[in-house]
């Protein structure tokens, strides 16, 4: 009998490189789905479920344009099931595939819901890798086999060795690693940004269909003037506009804000990315040649920062979920249980700071990482929010945000609900650091430098509470014991009025 093959791609297996495609084969058949499981299972961005549609729609088509048979099922389609089992299972029974194939999910959801998927499947089934990764799912757990920390930058290194990136042997060319003291500066205060690339790509269409189901969704989009990119062509002139007009200042400005500059130098490409249109090598080696070519504009650590992004930090949290899912999406290392203010859902807060960073990704699907960690993380951690519920705002406001590698990044990073596997402390702050990184507290309703009373910046007492309530669990952390020395020398009567007002604060935390 002539084999029959039937392909599961996800909406985040858009790479076009993939040897699956390299040749027409009329045995193959693909099928890719636009299923209410996944526009349901978190709270998601309007522009995030546009983004996903639209692009797998671009390429379902691109694939058919080039002769490969696919089978796309919309979402308003009459015939489809809205999950993947259903539709897969409904396939299988109705036409005589001989084998079912799908490449390896990034999301343990995912994963998991596919291996109890075939393992009931009577007829053969083949797992393939995705091809985009610089790392398999393994070998961060290989690499620490053994050891108590996972240190970032000893992956790090041990990647640009192994993939030789910017490499002389077994030394990094400039014979320094890592150049981070040098990418922590504050914007100028008249300083510009380039105005960001966006794409205008009309997807009313889409917009209507979504609109027939009762979808509920955050945030705001112009279906007229789609800004996202939806497929590689576009993808790769996001990259190209990055190198040659954001990455000279990249390393420098990657961890400033500035109201109202969502996009300030930040490449933007995480979607792409994510989705695989574009690859991590091809960003990497794009960038580099850039810097080759130029030299004298683009100084190293403008460089260094971004690829330790992609190669350092986005290979680290994959690695650490698949070595640490599912415990991972359980761990609140704190114990706390709060619920999100309610204007991390509207952005009607005074807190300029907040304001403008949810304001903007209610508005774009965007902020970028320190205004996730310092901004949005440092807020509710400092509120003492259940990592739950920070999991699920994160993963369903942001259009870059998948499973692996967001909850890493939230859970981990941002809220410390692991105890310390990613992060070696807590990134909590009070108003001097994002003053420090910012320009957001000059016309802000509270005074940043005040700690009580009226108008004084939340973040201030907020912060010495949380190093108060949970002594007992982080005193002894290296990174963090000078704090403790501070407050420790406070007067009595001090730290009874922050106690205060954080109470207070907390207490009437809608109202901020």
């Amino acid at each position: 009998m002539k084999n029959k093959i039937l392909r599961l791609l996800l909406g985040d297996q858009l790479n076009s490189n993939h040897s699956w495609f390299a040749k027409v084969d009329d045995s193959v058949t693909y099928v890719m789905m636009e299923v209410r499981t996944e526009t349901d299972y978190a709270l998601h961005h309007i522009q995030k479920i546009v983004g996903f549609f639209a692009a797998m729609r671009a390429f379902a088509e691109m694939l058919q344009s080039i002769g490969h048979q696919v089978i796309y099922l919309k979402i308003n389609d009459s015939n489809n099931l809205h999950s993947f089992e259903a539709n897969l299972e409904k396939m299988l029974k109705i036409s005589d595939y001989t084998k079912f194939e799908y490449q390896l999910p990034d999301e343990y959801r995912v994963d998991v819901m596919l291996r109890n998927f075939t393992s009931g499947l009577s007829i053969p089934v083949s797992v393939y890798d995705s091809e985009h990764f610089f790392t398999t799912r393994t070998e961060l757990g290989v690499f620490f086999q053994g050891k108590k920390t996972f240190l970032m930058e000893s992956y790090y290194s041990a990647l640009r060795k192994k993939h030789q990136i910017l490499m002389e042997g077994d030394h990094p060319i400039t014979g320094q690693w890592n150049y981070d003291s040098e990418n922590r500066k504050k914007l100028p205060k008249n300083h510009k940004p380039t105005t960001p690339l966006v794409f205008n790509t009309d997807v009313s269409a889409l917009m209507d269909e979504l609109l027939e189901n009762d979808l509920k969704t955050i945030g705001t989009i112009d279906a007229k003037q789609f800004i996202w990119p939806i497929n590689r062509a576009q993808s790769l002139q996001l990259l190209d506009f990055f190198v040659a007009e954001c990455l000279p200042f990249f390393g420098s400005y990657q961890d400033a804000m500035a109201p109202n500059e969502w996009s300030l130098y930040h490449s933007r490409l995480s979607f792409s990315l994510n989705t695989k249109m574009i690859s991590p090598s091809e960003v990497i080696s794009s960038a580099i040649a850039e810097w080759e070519k130029n030299p004298e504009r683009i100084a190293y650590h403008q460089l260094e920062g971004f690829v330790r992004q992609i190669i350092g930090w986005r290979e680290y949290m994959r690695g650490i979920y698949w070595l640490k899912m599912p415990e991972y999406a359980s761990f609140n290392y704190f114990d706390h249980h709060e619920k999100l203010p309610d204007w991390f859902w509207t952005g009607k807060t005074k807190m300029n700071c907040l304001k403008d960073t949810i304001g903007q990704s209610l508005n774009f699907a965007y902020a970028h990482h320190i205004q996730r960690l310092m901004v949005t993380g440092n807020f509710a951690l400092l509120a003492g929010v259940h990592p739950d519920e920070v999991d699920a705002w994160y993963l369903g406001i942001y259009i870059d945000a998948l499973d692996w590698v967001e909850i890493t990044n939230t859970r981990g990073m941002s809220q410390f609900a692991d105890g310390g596997i990613v992060g070696t402390k807590p990134y909590v702050s009070s108003a001097s650091y994002i003053d420090k990184m910012s320009h957001y507290c000059g016309g802000c309703y509270y005074q940043k430098a005040k700690k009580v009373g009226e108008k004084a910046c939340p973040f201030n007492s907020l912060y010495w509470n949380f190093y108060d309530k949970h002594e007992d669990k982080l005193a002894n952390n290296p990174r963090i014991g000078m704090m403790y020395n501070v407050w420790r020398k406070m007067k009595p009567e001090d730290k009874t009025a922050l106690l205060e007002q954080a109470d207070y604060y907390l207490k009437h935390i809608n109202t901020l």
